[in-house]
C-alpha cells in the first residue's frame, strides 16, 4: 500500500483520486536493467507514484522505435503488481492521424506492453490544427469500447482545447478532463496564464505537470546529451541560468533540486500529479521528499522560487 504522505486528487471532477507522482516512459525503462525496473515499479506503488505513463515512440519527432513500453510491460508483469494498485495512462499521437487511426494506435500500444486497457490517455501535441470534432468522436469510440476511461490533452493550443470541450458537450460525449502541460520552476506561462488558468480555476480541467525538470537541466545543472523536449520560446539558456538558485533553495529546504521542482508543481492547487522520469530507485525516493515538503511548506517553496520564472514573455495560449 502507498505511503499516505500527501492527499490524492482526481484527474477529473468526481473521478477517483490518483497518485500525486507519476512516472514517464520516455528514455527511462530502456535505461535500466530489468531487475531494477521491477524493483522501481514496486517501490513506486509504495511511495504513491503508482501512476505510469506508457507510450510507444514510433512516429513524428518521436520516430525512435523505442522499446521502453515493451520493457515496462514485462517489468510490470514480473512485479506481480495488482492492477487495482496502479493507474496506467496511454498516449495517442496526432503526427499521422487520421491516416493512422486512434483504434489501431491504441491496439498496438496495448499489445506491445501486454495490457488490456488504459485508465486514461493523453492525445499528443501537433504541428497542424487537428479536426477536433472527429478527434473527440474517435477518442469516445475507445471509451465506449472499454479500452480507456478518460482522456486529456498534451500542450494543445487553448483554442482547440476549448473547442474539444464545447464539441464534446454539444454531442453528449466525454471531453478532455486534464491538460498535460510543460510546467515547472522556470516555465509557468502556459499553466498559470490567462489561457489555461481559468479552466483550472473553475475545475473544468486539472493539470498534469510534465517536463518539470526541462530535460534534467533543473535537476542536475547539466544539459543531457540525449534528446529532450522542445524548447518552446527559445528560453533554455535562461532556464539553465537559474539552476544555481534552484540548487541553493533546495539545499535550504534539505531536498534535491528535483524534489524541489516537484514540490513547486504540487504547490499549484490545479496540479493533480507531476510526471517525471526516473531510471533509478534512488531518484524516485529523492523525489518522494517533495510530498512532505509541499505538505508542510508549500507557500514557502513558491515564495522562495518567485524569481526563477523565466518564460513570462512566452505565449500562454500554446501557440509556438
Amino acid at each position: 500500500m502507498p505511503i499516505p504522505t500527501y492527499p490524492r486528487m482526481p484527474l477529473q471532477r468526481g473521478g477517483a483520486p490518483v497518485p500525486p507522482l507519476a512516472l514517464g516512459s520516455w528514455n527511462t525503462w530502456d535505461r535500466m536493467p530489468q531487475a531494477e525496473a521491477v524493483e522501481l515499479i514496486g517501490r513506486a506503488v509504495e511511495l504513491d507514484a503508482g501512476f505510469f505513463d506508457v507510450a510507444y515512440y514510433n512516429m513524428g519527432p518521436h520516430a525512435e522505435n523505442s522499446t521502453t513500453d515493451v520493457l515496462f510491460g514485462r517489468a510490470l508483469r514480473e512485479s506481480g503488481m495488482d492492477r487495482s494498485d496502479i493507474v496506467l495512462c496511454g498516449k495517442l499521437w496526432l503526427w499521422d492521424w487520421p491516416n493512422q487511426g486512434f483504434r489501431a494506435q491504441l491496439a498496438e500500444s496495448l499489445d506491445r506492453a501486454g495490457l488490456d486497457r488504459f485508465d486514461t490517455l493523453v492525445v499528443g501535441d501537433y504541428l497542424d490544427a487537428p479536426d477536433v470534432p472527429r478527434l473527440v468522436a474517435d477518442v469516445n469510440e475507445l471509451i465506449d469500447q472499454g479500452l480507456v476511461g478518460s482522456w486529456g490533452i498534451n500542450n494543445w493550443r487553448i483554442e482547440h482545447t476549448r473547442q474539444a470541450l464545447a464539441d464534446a458537450a454539444a454531442q453528449g460525449l466525454a471531453g478532455p478532463v486534464f491538460a498535460q502541460l510543460k510546467y515547472g520552476i522556470a516555465r509557468r506561462a502556459m499553466a498559470e496564464g490567462d489561457a489555461y488558468g481559468p479552466l483550472f480555476a473553475d475545475g473544468t480541467l486539472t493539470l498534469q505537470a510534465s517536463d518539470v525538470f526541462e530535460g534534467g537541466i533543473l535537476a542536475t545543472g547539466r544539459t543531457p546529451q540525449r534528446k529532450i523536449g522542445a524548447d518552446v520560446g527559445g528560453i533554455r539558456e535562461r532556464i539553465a541560468a537559474v539552476y544555481p538558485e534552484v540548487a541553493r533553495v533546495a539545499a535550504d529546504f534539505g531536498v534535491t533540486p528535483s524534489a524541489l521542482g516537484t514540490a513547486f508543481c504540487l504547490s499549484n492547487p490545479a496540479t493533480a500529479n507531476v510526471l517525471f522520469g526516473a531510471s533509478r530507485v534512488e531518484q524516485l525516493e529523492q523525489n518522494h521528499a517533495a510530498l512532505a515538503l509541499v505538505r508542510d511548506h508549500g507557500p514557502e517553496v513558491r515564495a522562495a522560487l518567485a524569481d526563477c520564472w523565466v518564460d513570462r514573455e512566452v505565449r500562454a495560449d500554446g501557440a509556438w
